[in-house]
């Protein structure tokens, strides 16, 4: 008996081991890594599409640049939850709306921001719950 509890100890210390040494990756697509901290920008438009999905709600939208070109832009918001906890329905933003977001933008100087402020075409912002 006592190297039947001696082996579950073992046992139950090495998943315990593995199940840390995951934790990171797992966790790791909640993380910043991929924009600019440092740096906001604004970037306004209408929107194209809005996904109100787990894991993180996404706005698509259009929006010229200095020269008049259109660009196609994408955003990444919280969860659904926490949006939903400061007044976010899956109908707070529809496509044709104008919009002026502002949040981090790609390292990468992709079309893509990790929104911080969302702001609807007649000057009202929408609290985005708090970041990530």
């Amino acid at each position: 008996m006592g190297d039947d509890v001696k082996n579950t100890r073992v046992s139950f210390l090495a998943v315990c081991i593995a199940l840390a040494m995951l934790a990171p990756a797992a966790f790791a697509h909640h993380g910043t890594a991929n924009y600019d901290t440092d740096k906001t920008i604004t970037v306004k438009g209408v929107v194209t599409g809005f996904e109100f999905v787990n894991p993180h709600v996404q706005i698509y939208w259009e929006a010229k640049d200095d020269s008049g070109t259109t660009q196609k832009w994408q955003g990444e918001l919280t969860s659904p939850n926490r949006l939903s906890r400061v007044g976010w329905t899956k109908s707070s933003i529809k496509p044709g709306d104008t919009i002026s977001i502002s949040g981090y933008p790609t390292k990468s100087g992709s079309h893509e921001i990790w929104i911080q402020k969302v702001v609807m075409g007649n000057g009202e912002e929408l609290a985005t719950g708090g970041g990530n």
